[in-house]
């Protein structure tokens, strides 16, 4: 079985390609992975060799499915508190501005928007789906639904965080509410990821991060308001842990493509 993540570091570029490994589990992050995402994370902000990362999933079945439902996350026995095991996945949780671009080769769903959320854009091939299957769990949609709020309209983010398991988004549709600056065939989506990734980096790297930064700060007073709620309307509203797995193994295998 493979594990975690591969990192591809193309010095003359000043770009970086990180793979999300795991495609047996669909690219489902455990763990370890997730400690490992934050490390390369972190490592990104010390080189000044990488100045934009493409992040990408393994095979075209799965860009990421979000949590591995076979990890053991222990929880802490104190009602006001919660442990996230994805919650510091992003880059922007590791405090690095480089520009990320998402390169989504298949489904993304679940927690997969902790990583989509905090990427600067994404291109899509043709047959990525997009869903969010937290209800249909018993599970409440907060961190996921929160991140795509920013980048989708209102309507449409509560629709798929809503429907669960039964609609996915299809790349088009992605493209057209903005969730997806650009659309490709599967066989070009890393070149296009690179294509971007070159315009960019050839750019000057203090200007570049900058830019990051200011068009995040013009979102994050309401993301972090609407974050610091997430924790409780996940206790509240979660299903006991048995429950969710009841319901996991009884989810309907038919969904719609819109």
């Amino acid at each position: 079985m493979t594990t975690g993540v591969d990192v591809d570091v193309r010095g003359k570029d000043g770009i970086a390609v990180v793979r999300l490994g795991r495609p047996e589990r669909l690219g489902a992050i455990d763990p370890a992975t997730a400690g490992e995402l934050t490390a390369v994370w972190r490592r990104f902000r010390m080189s000044d060799e990488v100045r934009v990362i493409v992040l990408t999933g393994s095979g075209d079945k799965a860009f990421c499915t979000g949590l591995d439902r076979s990890a053991d996350v222990p929880q802490p026995p104190s009602p006001y508190a919660i442990d996230d095991p994805l919650i510091a996945i992003g880059p922007k949780s590791a405090d690095l501005w480089k520009p990320v671009i998402a390169a989504v080769n298949g489904m993304a769903c679940g927690g997969a928007f902790y990583l989509l959320g905090e990427c600067e854009f994404i291109i899509a091939a043709e047959h990525a789906t997009f869903f969010d299957p937290h209800t249909t769990y018993g599970m409440v949609s907060a961190y996921e639904s929160i991140g795509m709020a920013q980048r989708m309209p209102y309507g449409e983010v509560m629709r798929m965080a809503l429907m669960g398991t039964a609609e996915r988004v299809g790349a088009r549709r992605a493209y057209e509410t903005g969730l997806v600056s650009e659309v490709v065939p599967g066989p070009e989506l890393l070149d296009a990821a690179l294509r971007a990734a070159s315009v960019i980096a050839a750019c000057p790297t203090e200007a570049v991060q900058g830019t990051v930064r200011a068009v995040w700060s013009a979102r994050e007073a309401a993301r972090a308001q609407a974050l610091a709620y997430a924790p409780h309307l996940i206790a509240l509203g979660n299903a006991a842990p048995a429950r969710q797995a009841e319901l996991f193994a009884d989810r309907g295998r038919e969904f719609r493509v819109r």
